[in-house]
């Protein structure tokens, strides 16, 4: 019953939030990796401009396998694009790259959101992996203290979440400044590229609302422990 309560359907509106957002950015990715920009700039190409434009030259940029799997590594100080990004000429693959590079340029200045939260990620990882084992442990054996403690870990969790949100808007906003002020994407290039950007942000925006309604929930099967 712990798992198919009443309380269960706040985990699958979340899911469901989440699921609709994945859906979203990737049909919009699709969508505008048909429009390919002017300059027949690469992914890779506009990656390299991107960084050199912000003072930028001693980080790596490298493919990596898999769509939309971009990432920038601060500790390496590598920038990965995917298999749809790296070598494509579509506006989209231009705005997704230029958004990696918006994290890389963070890094440079020392963005302290980023900072934040590159501190916080070990925090949130035993988090993740510990608050249910504990709050299950707790509600069967009715130890409050354990499942006390379960909740906590978990608001490391959605701390991180939270924290992100400012980390990828941010990153998205210089990314389109530094297209536009250089003239790598104009126009409608430039509006197709932050509509892709746009979309890829309410995924994180999803993250958060998936995981305060796990919180709610687990506040939830808390109390009415505590009634039993």
């Amino acid at each position: 019953m712990l798992f198919w309560d009443y309380t269960y359907i706040l985990v699958l509106i979340g899911a469901l939030i989440c699921s609709v957002a994945a859906i979203n950015v990737k049909s919009t990715f699709n969508r505008y990796s048909s429009i390919h920009n002017a300059r027949g700039m690469t992914g890779r190409d506009a990656a390299e401009r991107v960084l050199h434009q912000a003072g930028i030259y001693d980080v790596r940029i490298e493919r990596v396998n898999g769509s939309l799997t971009d990432h920038y590594s601060p500790k390496e100080k590598v920038l990965r694009l995917s298999d749809s990004v790296y070598s494509s000429t579509s506006v989209a693959a231009i705005g997704v790259a230029a958004h990696e590079c918006g994290h890389a340029i963070q890094h440079a200045v020392g963005y302290s959101p980023l900072k934040l939260r590159s501190a916080a990620v070990p925090v949130a990882n035993i988090g993740s992996n510990l608050y249910w084992p504990i709050i299950l442990l707790g509600l069967l054996f009715s130890a409050p203290m354990l499942t006390n403690i379960g909740i906590i870990l978990f608001c490391f969790v959605v701390l991180f979440q939270v924290i992100t949100l400012p980390v990828e808007f941010n990153a998205s906003r210089r990314a389109l400044a530094i297209l536009n002020d250089n003239g790598i994407l104009e126009g409608r290039e430039l509006s197709s590229a932050r509509k892709v950007l746009s979309a890829a942000a309410m995924t994180y925006v999803a993250a958060v609302l998936s995981a305060l309604l796990q919180l709610f929930r687990l506040l939830l099967l808390s109390q009415r422990n505590r009634r039993d």
